[in-house]
């Protein structure tokens, strides 16, 4: 009875009187725990991969990434901690104290309080090794591993910020954003190197399209973006287009990303041209601010001597050339260049990647279309098109950026494979 009530007694006291807690951990990305400004052992929880892995006989260090930055975030445990499934590559979840490091090399620290290991990796098995800076030959052999490296972290990482930076350039300058298809009817670009669109299944009747019209993946979407021109002065699109070029060189593959845009009341290709020049250096500038380690990496591991060509470009206007110049040196960058100029157009040229941007002023003389696409009986086809010159055309033009070569362009990475996540070209489509 008298142990009872003692019992009832302890319970009032622990109901009355709140028990001590911990305050709960706040979970940061390592990015913003790197960037913590004030670091007095405030508690948090980090989730990442293990980069690395050095036991002393009473202190273990980690360090662990989770893709937010180029940096690792250092962790300090027990060696009480130390244990097997803790290894290079595997996954944990950390909980403890940030704090400021007393070392020089970082600004702050993570006392770990509770170590997890969410996935073991089995570091033998693991094609991507310890301290060891594997070609990038070597890594497009594990399209599904080499996102887990620095170099690959960096170039996924300013591509992403590479889209954002596009996307803000167009935004800040007016102009709207048009989803066009990735199914069409159209061949764009004229050339016939296109995949064709059937159902897998056998729903269709034979000799019967499944749209009624031949379909195909895009190659660009600048004829979509004509048709918005008419209701809108300014649009662009930015998304995947595919070429079926029987091509397996560093600068070609059959599924990339183009940026395109088309402005209406343009007559003057010089006006065109301040607008390409304009989303290069602009977009290129929000990159070195926000990804600045990233960027770097690249001009050092892969690139030496690139940082200064860009800062070159960005410094100086892009240089013009007359079509003469401009058709010799394409015909040295491609054997199969043909060149036929019926309207006003310019192409930006790099060194070492080759045509960045491609951009014209639109043929808008009804006549001239109407007599073109009667010789090459499409006038049927193409009636939609003529429509667009008929009621309420205006002098309009526009232009295209192949996005992989751009982020060649500003990295110095000398193969298009390696810009792009999973990357399709002629006898390999992994994953």
């Amino acid at each position: 009875m008298f142990g009872a009530r003692c019992l009832l007694r302890a319970l009032r006291s622990c109901s009355s009187v709140p028990c001590p807690r911990h305050k709960p951990s706040t979970k940061l990305s390592v990015r913003d725990a790197l960037g913590a400004q004030n670091a007095n052992g405030e508690r948090v929880k980090v989730q990442g991969w293990i980069r690395s892995v050095r036991s002393q006989k009473e202190v273990l260090f980690l360090h662990v990434n989770d893709g937010s930055s180029l940096e690792s975030l250092q962790v300090v445990a027990d060696s009480s901690f130390d244990s097997r499934e803790l290894a290079f590559g595997s996954s944990v979840e950390v909980q403890g104290q940030l704090v400021k490091s007393p070392s020089k090399r970082q600004n702050v620290e993570l006392k770990a309080e509770k170590i997890e290991v969410v996935g073991n990796c089995d570091v033998k098995a693991f094609p991507l090794k310890y301290k060891e800076r594997h070609p990038l030959e070597y890594l497009r052999q594990y399209p599904h591993l080499r996102c887990r490296t620095n170099v690959l972290g960096s170039i996924l990482r300013v591509r992403s910020e590479a889209t954002a930076a596009v996307h803000s350039f167009f935004k800040d300058s007016g102009f709207v954003h048009i989803h066009t298809p990735v199914i069409t009817s159209n061949d764009c670009e004229g050339a016939g190197e296109l995949f064709q669109v059937e159902p897998s299944s056998k729903i269709k009747v034979p000799d019967e399209n499944f749209f009624n019209v031949p379909a195909f993946l895009t190659v660009s979407g600048q004829l979509h973006l004509e048709v918005m021109s008419g209701a809108f002065t300014q649009v662009f699109t930015f998304g995947p287009t595919f070429r079926a070029e029987n091509s397996q060189t560093r600068r070609h593959l059959a599924e990339f990303y183009m940026v395109e845009a088309e402005i209406s009341f343009l007559e003057s290709l010089q006006d065109l041209m301040q607008v390409m020049e304009g989303l290069f250096k602009t977009a290129t500038r929000a990159v070195l601010a926000s990804c600045q380690e990233d960027v770097e990496l690249c001009h050092k591991c892969i690139a030496p001597g690139q940082k200064d060509r860009l800062e070159h470009m960005l410094k100086h206007n892009f240089l013009v050339i007359s079509y003469t110049e401009a058709v010799e040196i394409l015909k040295q960058a491609s054997e199969n260049f043909t060149f036929t100029p019926e309207v006003a157009a310019v192409d930006l040229l790099v060194p070492g990647v080759g045509e960045l941007f491609g951009g014209s002023l639109r043929e808008e003389r009804y006549h001239f279309l109407e007599q073109r696409l009667a010789r090459l009986g499409l006038q049927e086809a193409y009636q939609w098109y003529l429509d667009l010159r008929r009621f309420g055309s205006v002098p309009h033009g526009g232009f295209g950026m192949g996005f992989e070569r751009y982020l060649q362009c500003i990295l110095g990475i000398d193969n298009i494979k390696d810009v792009i996540p999973f990357p399709r070209f002629t006898h390999s489509c992994l994953l």
